[in-house]
């Protein structure tokens, strides 16, 4: 971030002057003007000797951590009874090792200056292009629009703290999880490559050089050996393929819907899928309901919130079932979309007067489910790969052994 020089003056008449990192000119007069100084001059400093030399760490993307960052912080500093600009040009100052994040928060401080809400503040993001890709979804808009139309911001952005640290918790779980066997099958998968393409072929000279026949297993090892050798670039060719039509697929939306359908009625990995949506679904819905937001609306954010097509259109459909007066639970369990537990948690919670609530717990018992689901499926999965792929190698060390002493005219 620049450096510039600057000299003002305070509520005394006496005048100061220091150097400030900051985005530019512009910014560090606000925020001269946000601490009580009145600025005489602003101006980028000298650079300092070898500063060119200096390497950044500094990202210049956001991310969903950077989100939950924000997020977190300016809640705290107005839960300590700041206001909401200066509690932004603090946030300023704590983010100045990320410089996409203090640019953000920059630009927010500049718009709440001319009399925006920090919900337009924020939306101000938004722009046609990017609208699907914007770091504040319409879920986190709505809930800040709540919060400030309550007067209990620092709560609402407490509780939005809180719900994206759980979210992403559950997909560092995932993604921790998947790792391990992700490694585990490139590893076997690299092993037999390399076995296929540099070890067999030079067994295959001296099996050539005794003229006699090969066993069958030998036969088949050496064939798919020669076959690798020269059209290895055909395995990787078909690899590309196959994930551009995925790709290809995945972009249309009708054949996406498809997909996903598919996906939810895999053994396991449905299973897994579908407890990470449940979560989603009743947390994103309880958060929102404890802000106030309607059920209704809720539900349009909710659905908005989905990446799953086959689930965001049971919940349209939902949608359409509560506008006919039917409840939630009703609505929900007409189309089937959620665990029959999770629904009865839902039935209970509306027949109680503590559907928020039930919701959050109906969450927090799925995410522990995900997490057995995701442990069960590790527990079969690393066997399945460690056994396959000492299988395979020990199947080719074989294959090799048997023509060696066929070769020699070695009897068992």
């Amino acid at each position: 971030m620049p450096s510039f020089s600057y000299k003002a003056v305070n509520s005394q008449g006496d005048v100061i002057e220091g150097v400030r990192d900051s985005i530019n000119e512009e910014y560090l007069i606000v925020a001269l003007q946000s601490e009580g100084y009145m600025p005489i001059h602003v101006i980028p400093a000298k650079p300092k000797l070898f500063s060119g030399f200096k390497l950044s760490l500094k990202r210049s993307g956001l991310s969903q951590k950077d989100l939950a960052l924000f997020t977190g912080e300016l809640a705290t500093l107005l839960e300590s009874g700041l206001p909401l600009d200066k509690s932004l040009l603090v946030l300023m100052d704590l983010t100045e090792d990320n410089e996409a994040l203090t640019k953000l928060v920059a630009r927010i401080l500049l718009k709440v200056k001319g009399g925006a809400s920090l919900a337009d503040s924020l939306e101000r993001r938004k722009s046609p292009e990017r609208v699907r890709n914007s770091l504040f979804s319409k879920f986190y808009l709505n809930m800040v629009r709540a919060g400030e139309a309550g007067g209990s911001l620092g709560d609402v952005l407490t509780r939005l703290s809180d719900y994206l640290e759980r979210s992403q918790e559950l997909k560092d779980t995932v993604s921790t999880a998947l790792i391990y066997p992700a490694i585990l099958l490139v590893m076997s998968l690299a092993s037999l490559f390399v076995m296929l393409t540099f070890v067999v072929p030079q067994f295959s000279e001296m099996f050539a050089s005794a003229g006699k026949a090969l066993p069958v297993s030998t036969q088949i090892v050496v064939g798919l050996a020669d076959w690798l050798q020269s059209y290895w670039w055909l395995l990787f060719g078909s690899a590309f393929a196959a994930s551009s039509y995925m790709k290809w697929q995945l972009a249309d939306p009708i054949k996406k819907q498809v997909w996903d359908g598919r996906f939810l009625k895999l053994p396991l990995f449905g299973t897994i899928l579908l407890n990470k949506e449940t979560s989603n679904i009743t947390r994103t819905l309880g958060t929102l309901l404890g802000n106030d937001v309607s059920i209704l609306s809720a539900l349009v954010i909710v659905r908005e919130t989905l990446d799953n097509l086959v689930l965001a259109e049971a919940i349209r459909d939902a949608e359409e079932q509560l506008k006919q007066g039917k409840t939630m639970s009703e609505a929900l369990l007409a189309k089937g979309i959620l665990p029959k537990m999770a629904m009865q948690m839902i039935k209970m919670g509306e027949e109680t007067g503590r559907l928020e609530e039930m919701l959050l717990r109906v969450a927090t018992i799925y995410d522990k489910q995900l997490r057995v689901s995701i442990a069960r499926m590790l527990a079969l999965l690393e066997p399945a790969l460690i056994i396959s792929l000492g299988l395979m190698i020990a199947g080719i060390i074989v294959s090799i052994l048997l023509a060696i002493l066929s070769v020699n005219d070695l009897a068992f």
